[in-house]
């Protein structure tokens, strides 16, 4: 995890052995006119020019930066209200919530919270002790916590305590102080309370579902669930629709790792493939897929399914530290479990050499040229698109040194297709012009009339820079052993706007050949792309001739 981290947050690379990621070169020469084809582009939706204070608070690190956030889309509550009953407080949406000023507007605490452990300002919730936060978690016959404030505190309990202790509080809570244990409780008060804890849980299982890979809170589910099951036919119906809901969403996850680790296993490097085939029966991208944008959509299908098995929780993970109330040294070995969210990285990393071994391939120069001005329409109809994250990878597998190199190439393309490109990955003042292109799409996905325009993929590796940044700049406890509840709405407010995005359908056409294609045709080594570089456009200096050499012997075994 930590070599990671450490690559995802480098902002430039090494010579050697890192992911291209955040290349960034100063003789970078990719750009793009906006496209010829009558489509709603990013940039139409921005009303107006930044002010110049607005352009010098962007370029700073603040929190304040995300403002404008997009509500969550929760799912829709499962459980059903009985006829004739009370029924449950309905809470607004993120949108309400979370405000201009980023902190919740709690509209449903009770009288107790103000003086229980509990530190508001103005009505918002800045500070608490963590067992007070907990108890605000837990619905009475009285009082439902509102959804932001659910979110908000299992997206960042995890930094205190496993999600298995949590639930155990939880449960321990519902059962003792609500008396679910006693059979003999009042059934009116059970009407009141069994509807709001089963919404809680439903609304965890819903938004954290991986949590509930832990057998541990598996079991405390059921037991709960179970205890509420117990009053009604209405409640046991609505409990088990729950966990079937809940089992699905696992299975589906443990499917998709399994065709993961299926597509990693087969994976090989192209040079190995080169030795035993001849170059000459080799497909290419575009003879796989000759129509740029058709490889655009294709791009997105897999950005969208990708980022729809990220859990939001797996944000958090990949930042947890030890907490400094807490006494047990090992019990956040267990806790980084950001699988999707690096496998997502990962094929960034994979899509950035695909395009560098793409361009790098190619015999002769023409054909080496066709191939980057395939690419740079691809990004373009990625930019048109909204998906920044595919438009990044192939800038970064452009930028890398192996193709940047080829002069000979790069003097057969028109350059002057590439000036708007290379002005949304300029990476100065905070990637100010990707922000502004961001907020765009952002605004655009709001008032969407199709499906298509409500994409947006953002550039992944910045998004998890910026949460990094968000969490290191921010301590989690105050100096009084508060947690700095503060700090975590903010973090909601970045992942709640991630969490809209994910969930969109992606409103392309599949195309299973070029999925294929995309996800399993091997690619070069960065040793092969040199290697390939070099054959291609021979050494210019004595160093280059060196490092051909080498790798001749090395990866030919011929010198």
């Amino acid at each position: 995890m930590a070599k990671f981290l450490a690559e995802l947050l480098g902002c430039t690379l090494p010579s050697k052995g890192a992911s291209p990621m955040f290349e960034s070169k100063s003789h970078s020469r990719v750009g793009l006119k906006s496209s010829t084809k009558p489509k709603t582009t990013i940039f139409s939706t921005l009303a107006s020019e930044k002010s110049l204070s607005d352009c010098k608070k962007e370029q700073q690190w603040k929190p304040s930066v995300y403002s404008s956030i997009t509500p969550v889309c929760f799912p829709s509550p499962l459980i059903e209200k009985p006829k004739g009953k009370e029924s449950m407080p309905q809470t607004p949406p993120f949108s309400a919530m979370f405000d201009s000023s980023g902190y919740n507007r709690n509209l449903y605490q009770s009288a107790e919270d103000s003086c229980g452990g509990l530190y508001y300002h103005d009505n918002n919730l800045l500070s608490g002790s963590l067992e007070a936060l907990i108890q605000h978690l837990v619905p009475n016959v009285d009082y439902y916590p509102d959804r932001t404030y659910i979110f908000t505190f299992l997206l960042s309990s995890r930094l205190f305590m496993h999600p298995y202790e949590l639930m155990a509080k939880v449960c321990h809570l519902c059962v003792e102080h609500q008396q679910l244990s006693d059979p003999d409780s009042d059934k009116n008060q059970m009407r009141k309370i069994a509807p709001k804890i089963l919404q809680l849980l439903t609304e965890w299982t819903e938004t954290f579902p991986y949590d509930f890979r832990d057998e541990r809170m598996m079991r405390n589910l059921k037991d709960l669930a179970h205890r509420i099951a117990s009053g009604e036919e209405t409640y046991r119906k609505n409990a088990q629709q729950m966990m079937q809901c809940l089992i699905r969403k696992l299975a589906t996850l443990s499917q998709y790792e399994e065709v993961l680790a299926k597509i990693s296993s087969t994976s090989t490097d192209r040079l190995t493939v080169l030795k035993t085939k001849p170059q000459s029966i080799q497909r290419d991208i575009i003879t796989i897929c000759n129509d740029p944008y058709t490889l655009a959509q294709q791009l997105t299908h897999i950005e969208l399914e990708r980022l729809n098995y990220i859990g939001p929780e797996e944000f958090v993970q990949a930042f947890v530290q030890k907490d400094p109330l807490d006494n047990d040294k090992s019990c956040y070995s267990e806790r980084k479990k950001t699988r999707n969210l690096e496998a997502y990285v990962e094929w960034f990393n994979r899509l950035s050499y695909l395009v560098a071994t793409e361009i790098c391939m190619p015999v002769k120069k023409k054909h080496r040229a066709r191939m980057i001005e395939y690419f740079i329409d691809v990004a373009r109809e990625c930019f048109n698109i909204g998906n920044f994250n595919s438009l990044m990878a192939i800038i970064s597998g452009m930028n890398m040194s192996p193709v940047s190199r080829l002069k000979k190439t790069w003097a057969k393309v028109k350059t002057a297709k590439f000036d708007i490109l290379e002005h949304q990955m300029d990476p100065s003042s905070n990637f100010y012009n990707y922000r502004t292109a961001l907020r765009g799409a952002a605004q655009r996905s709001l008032t969407a009339h199709s499906s298509r325009e409500k994409i947006v993929i953002p550039f992944f590796s910045l998004l998890i820079k910026d949460i990094y940044f968000l969490n290191e700049g921010c301590a989690n406890r105050l100096p009084n052993g508060h947690v700095n509840f503060e700090k975590f709405w903010e973090l909601a407010k970045q992942v709640s706007e991630f969490m809209t995005w994910k969930q969109v359908e992606c409103p392309f056409e599949r195309d299973r050949k070029v999925l294929q294609y995309l996800l399993t045709v091997p690619v070069f080594s960065e040793d092969a792309l040199y290697l390939a570089s070099y054959e291609s456009e021979g050494p210019e200096n004595h160093i280059e001739k060196d490092r051909w050499k080498s790798l001749r012997s090395s990866l030919l075994g011929r010198v």
